[in-house]
């Protein structure tokens, strides 16, 4: 005896239905259940039990015990018109025959005749909230004396024992769940606040040991004009922590970074002003630009600018030094593309996953600069544009990011 054409709806459903493959991992996850069945089987006489996950489109085996060649493994499905689950859902209540060619009821009923059986046992599984997972099943080609109180009150115990064994490791999952979001935080935050204590302090350091100076040159003019400077370039450091610090606080207590869209219709003098902010500040190093855009772009021009500050400032500090960093922008009929490019050490493969994440540095540069939020709050406000930042770094080609932004 073998069902009818059980795999062939089977990639169908699943595909349809993603929760389909957890299901049968859940159930599979029972270690008592292939002894439930054995019992049913040996309590009842009937030669096949399993256990489905019924929805209103699919009848899937989760577990299975098969002495008749019924031909359905685990994962199998039946076309669930076919079955009496549905009915049985609907009503609420087991469903059950002897001796389907001799019953009033169910001789005429096209599943005891599709599948040639005569005996049948249907118990609908329901979870701890309410949630109907399916049915506890059993069938034969042969009659069976299973229409009785005493038969449907042992397949109604089982399965509660399934829907109790489901419904803990739900919890369990979840319990597991939520001990790995605090761990997680819990390093997130320790993390964050080793390296803030770390960054911050040397822009501090310096301010200090600058104010000192001036204490005891103060009649120097240069001396007072440089340590000026130092003050100044450190101030500007530890504001731009704050400000990464705020945006990723934004970004994750916020729902997201916030931006403020706007036509910009001369978005390349924006870019060029990044670039020579950039450049006044290091003079030892080249940045060419080709920027060419010749589209307004709908966007927050000043969070772009913060984008592509970020994104030549990474490739400045990683970038090898004796190579320039080279800056593109163009529009094309459907995206604004802006890309930053540098030579130097590539990102090692098992890093380009982690680059957007927040606290990431590339460990191949001898530079630690900054929290490690550069990128990440990048990748947040390109997110917020509705468009995509990735990055390609090979020896070859070098390192290059690219940001996408539609036009509309």
């Amino acid at each position: 005896m073998v069902a009818s054409d059980p795999t062939n709806s089977a990639v169908a459903e699943n595909g349809t239905h993603g929760g389909i493959e957890a299901d049968i991992r859940a159930v599979g996850q029972i270690a008592a259940l292939p002894a439930y069945l054995d019992i049913l089987c040996d309590l009842t006489g009937m030669r096949f039990a399993a256990v489905a996950r019924v929805t209103d489109h699919s009848w899937t085996v989760c577990a299975v015990k098969d002495e008749i060649n019924f031909g359905l493994p685990v994962g199998g499905t039946l076309p669930v018109e076919t079955t009496l689950c549905l009915e049985s859902k609907q009503c609420g209540l087991p469903i059950a025959f002897g001796h389907a060619s001799e019953d009033l009821k169910y001789k005429d009923h096209h599943t005891p005749r599709l599948y040639k059986i005569e005996s049948y046992v249907s118990v609908p599984i329901v979870l701890r909230n309410g949630t109907y997972f399916g049915n506890l099943c059993a069938i034969d080609p042969a009659p069976a004396d299973v229409a009785n109180p005493k038969t449907i009150r042992i397949f109604e115990r089982f399965a509660k024992l399934v829907a109790m064994s489901l419904d803990q490791k739900e919890t369990s999952d979840r319990d597991a769940a939520t001990i790995s979001d605090e761990r997680v935080t819990s390093e997130l935050r320790e993390q964050f606040i080793a390296i803030l204590g770390h960054d911050l302090r040397n822009p501090l350091q310096a301010v200090y040991a600058s104010g000192e100076m001036i204490e005891r040159k103060s009649s120097d003019p240069a001396l007072m004009k440089e340590l000026a400077g130092r003050i100044k370039t450190n101030v500007k450091r530890m504001s731009a922590l704050i400000d990464d610090v705020l945006d990723f606080a934004r970004g994750k207590l916020g729902g997201g970074i916030g931006i403020q869209v706007d036509d910009v219709t001369d978005i390349n003098s924006g870019l060029l002003a990044v670039v020579k902010e950039l450049q006044d500040v290091q003079t030892d190093r080249e940045i060419v630009a080709e920027i060419n855009v010749t589209h307004k772009i709908r966007c927050d021009l000043g969070r772009v600018q913060q984008v592509t500050s970020n994104l030549i400032g990474n490739a400045l500090t990683h970038g090898a030094p004796q190579s320039p960093v080279k800056i593109f922008a163009h529009t094309d009929e459907n995206e604004f593309v802006l890309e930053v490019w540098n030579d130097g050490l590539p990102i090692p493969p098992e890093s380009v996953s982690k680059i957007f994440e927040p606290f990431w540095r590339n460990s191949t540069s001898g530079s630690r600069q900054g929290l490690g939020l550069g990128l990440h709050i990048c990748s947040q406000i390109v997110r917020a544009h509705k468009g995509k930042l990735s990055v390609t770094s090979t020896q070859a080609d070098g390192t290059r990011f690219t940001a996408r932004l539609p036009l509309l």
